[in-house]
């Protein structure tokens, strides 16, 4: 019953999405980002608490 549906796998399971080089992080960047967006999150968690 399972076996009748003869449906191939998809030819991109293996396969990740590639990002834009200008969307991508530089290494010694990262540290960075990740503090401006905690940063934002605060600001915008701050606005939502008053």
């Amino acid at each position: 019953m399972g076996r009748a549906n003869n449906q191939a796998a998809s030819k991109n399971k293996h396969t990740l999405p590639q990002t834009p080089k200008n969307l991508k992080i530089e290494p010694e960047n990262v540290n960075d980002e990740f503090s401006l967006e905690l940063a934002e999150h605060r600001v915008i968690k701050a606005k939502q608490d008053e």
